[in-house]
């Protein structure tokens, strides 16, 4: 069975660029625009990992993540922030429930073996 991949990133052109790539790998991508829609998605699609930008409207990707991770269900569901804030909102995305932070722009060299280690 494919693997299941939430994005949620409020640009378009970013998301389409990190769809269109993680597509390529063989995974399913669900898209959210914002922190309220991915935590939406994520009760719908029960994604295998999430790409979580911290920076979102409506609803911040901290506050989507904290969300998300205390469902039932997700407890184990690997949440990966992205963010151009840098080592600023490291703590921050750990104790939201994060596994890992990726700075933006993505090194999208690094992100198939990332998305192996947590998808494995």
């Amino acid at each position: 069975m494919q693997k299941k991949i939430l994005i949620a990133e409020d640009y378009a052109d970013i998301r389409l660029m990190m769809k269109m790539l993680v597509c390529t790998y063989g995974y399913e991508v669900i898209e959210a625009a914002d922190g309220s829609e991915a935590v939406a998605k994520a009760m719908q699609h029960h994604p295998d990992l999430i790409l979580m930008d911290l920076a979102m409207p409506v609803m911040d990707g901290l506050t989507a993540t904290s969300i998300i991770s205390n469902l039932d269900g997700f407890g184990e569901t690997p949440i990966i922030a992205l963010t151009a804030y840098g080592n600023s909102y490291f703590h921050k995305a750990l104790q939201a429930g994060c596994a890992e932070m990726v700075d933006k722009p993505l090194d999208y060299d690094k992100l198939e073996p990332l998305l192996k280690k947590y998808l494995a």
